[in-house]
């Protein structure tokens, strides 16, 4: 399926907007000969020796991390991709243009219009789009279409270990297949961690028994988990926790592996794929012990088996009255007691409302057993999986409004609030609201790289808000029905 912006470019009115006059847009500018000293903005000064406004330049530093979450995804698409495939190429290639037209964008005396910039911007958003579509299609085609799966969380066999966190679901089955072609599936067991869950719902990862389950949560407990875990540790793709940033790191550090661009000090890189080293070391560790909790997590709701699952039955229950609003709550997390809300909010959803999450945030309240809508057999809770998962949600609304006959999708009852931690996330708002996607609550606080400029241009147009930290004050309209 693909998606065109609601209306196209036109829609965001952009040749009626003008840019505040006379406000202090303090930033920081050095990439050219002609730069202040210091770099223009250090100074208090309200443009670069260019005529480049503060403005301007946090729109460019947008431009940049949206294009970073895009080469993230890129990546992933590219390992995948069968470069003797006309269709694979030619998608790769129009994410490629949009990346070099971006950069291009950002050097020096190429463009000061407001206006274009956040047309670059919506490029920038529909790419992210493609390459969503592109990377779920190669992951179905390359691991077969995830099914719902209930996966052990925090229990390790007593036997030899391997940790594996990131995004690279291909890195997995390669190591998966190099243990097995080695004969020592019955004494090396594999465990995912953070971003890695959403393997356990591909059937061709499944096939392998001795993928055992997941390990902690999102990405920021490595240092903890980690430490505990007595095995050898893959880390395939962000994020990774440097020695600099805890003394922990050096607890596990001589068993810490880490893929491709992925690198931290004191850590071993694995070489054109070659695993042997890592499972050499594994088999001299010591049986991994210590992780006996009983408990279970739920993952495996790709957007095509939710279509192939529930799809009718969904539309049945909306129209029968026993559906009645479906939250979107997913995105990136992070240290810190302000993504409670997340937790708060999903605990406080009615019971005839359907989450839908993707993304390590997930593991704010992926612990509770959400059940089912009543008079259904529909979940609750439905895991669409990583981050580069969330196109999943826009092709369930888009699919959703179109079978009822709903020709603007921001008419569905549906609520949305994401966590936002890095690159991709913005990538992942950009993709959103080239959409045409509105009333998206973000935090737990605004980027600090928009002011208030930008931010006064996505509320008004798209009614982009910062949660509160109070889910009633923010959705207590939804909540109460």
């Amino acid at each position: 399926m693909t998606f065109k912006p609601l209306g196209g470019i036109k829609m965001f009115g952009l040749s009626r907007r003008k840019e505040k006059k006379n406000i202090e847009l303090p930033f920081l500018c050095w990439q050219c000969e002609m730069s202040a000293p210091n770099g223009c903005g250090t100074h208090g000064e309200e443009k670069g020796v260019c005529g480049k406004t503060g403005t301007k330049a946090r729109l460019q530093d947008l431009i940049t991390y949206g294009l970073r979450g895009l080469a993230a995804y890129r990546e992933h698409a590219r390992e995948l991709a069968d470069l003797d495939n006309t269709e694979d190429r030619k998608r790769l290639l129009e994410i490629d243009d949009v990346i070099g037209e971006s950069l291009y964008f950002t050097l020096t005396n190429v463009n000061f219009n407001f206006d274009e910039h956040i047309q670059q911007l919506m490029k920038i958003g529909q790419a992210g789009v493609k390459v969503m579509d592109l990377l779920s299609d190669l992951h179905v085609r390359a691991l077969g279409l995830p099914q719902p799966t209930e996966v052990p969380q925090n229990r390790a066999e007593k036997a030899k270990g391997i940790l594996v966190s990131g995004h690279n679901l291909l890195m997995l089955k390669k190591l998966l297949q190099r243990i097995e072609e080695r004969g020592l599936s019955d004494k090396i067991y594999v465990y995912t961690h953070s971003e890695m869950l959403p393997a356990h719902g591909y059937p061709e990862l499944k096939k392998y028994k001795n993928l055992k389950g997941n390990i902690g949560k999102a990405w920021f407990d490595q240092t903890e988990i980690f430490a505990k875990w007595k095995g050898t540790i893959v880390v395939n793709t962000n994020c990774i926790v440097p020695p600099e940033k805890s003394s922990k790191v050096n607890e596990y550090i001589d068993r810490l592996y880490t893929y491709k661009v992925v690198g931290v000090e004191g850590a071993k890189k694995i070489e054109n794929d070659n695993f042997d080293p890592l499972i050499d070391h594994t088999l001299q560790l010591p049986d991994i012990e210590g992780f006996e909790s009983n408990e279970k997590v739920k993952t495996g709701h790709h957007y095509l088996t939710v279509l192939d699952y529930y799809g009718e039955k969904i539309l049945k229950a909306i129209k029968e009255g026993k559906l009645k609003r479906i939250w979107v709550i997913a995105g990136c997390d992070a240290p810190g007691r302000a993504r409670n809300y997340f937790r708060e909010l999903a605990l406080a959803v009615p019971k005839d409302h359907l989450i839908i999450t993707s993304s390590c945030g997930k593991f704010r309240f992926n612990d509770v057993d959400f059940g089912f809508i009543p008079g259904t057999d529909i979940p609750r809770y439905i895991d669409l999986g990583q981050c580069n998962d969330s196109n999943g949600a826009v092709h369930l609304a888009f699919t959703v409004a179109k079978a009822l006959g709903i020709e603007d999708v921001n008419k569905l009852p549906v609520s949305i609030a994401l966590m936002w931690m890095e690159q991709k996330a913005i990538l992942i708002l950009l993709a959103l609201l080239s959409l045409g996607i509105k009333d998206i609550y973000i935090g737990p606080r605004a980027p600090q790289f928009l002011n208030e400029d930008i931010y006064n241009f996505l509320k008004e147009t798209f009614n982009l808000k910062v949660i509160s930290g109070d889910i009633y004050k923010d959705f207590g309209q939804e909540l109460a029905a």
